[in-house]
């Protein structure tokens, strides 16, 4: 019996410029989704369990663009303002998403990141996406990693930039 094929589709940090209890409840709501996610038509059957959606045992339906898939989504851990984490299945394939959060470092004394950027404060969200298939499927797997990759990150992109013009600051 072959084992199914797992393989890390992203591995990256994306800064938004909004306090991390803003970034945190924006992300970790489902409802919030098709606002930032481009594959995303519509949430639905959302099923919040806890105190607020986006807490463990939070379950919906995405409904992508893509005819005929709709993986069934469940948040598998939830630590507010710190971590966030998902599981998407569709069929034989599943996807885990987890999303940790950090205040940005104020910057040091010159004034500017080590980077040479000059933000003040602000979100890091450290995102890592893994995808797991059939072992048939490996080679598929291969040929669309880095397209997927894109996607995310730029989904992630797309929501620091909502929260940006929102002015959360």
């Amino acid at each position: 019996m072959l084992s199914p094929a797992r393989v890390t589709l992203i591995d990256t940090v994306v800064p938004f410029d909004a306090p991390l209890d803003v970034t945190f409840d924006y992300l970790a709501d489902p409802a919030n989704r098709p606002e930032w996610q481009s594959s995303l038509r519509r949430v639905d059957d959302l099923r919040p369990i806890g105190d607020r959606a986006g807490d463990v045992g939070t379950s919906w339906t995405d409904v992508t663009v893509v005819p005929g898939v709709s993986p069934r989504m469940e948040v598998t851990a939830c630590e507010s303002r710190r971590m966030w984490q998902e599981i998407g299945r569709w069929r034989s394939v599943d996807a885990v998403l987890t999303l940790t959060f950090s205040d940005r470092d104020e910057g040091d004394r010159d004034g500017g990141d080590r980077d040479g950027s000059d933000r003040d404060g602000g979100t890091d969200v450290h995102a890592e996406a893994v995808l797991t298939v059939p072992a048939v499927s490996g080679f598929v797997l291969t040929a669309t990693r880095w397209p997927a990759a894109r996607a995310v990150r730029a989904d992630l992109e797309r929501a620091a930039r909502v929260l940006g013009r929102r002015g959360t600051r």
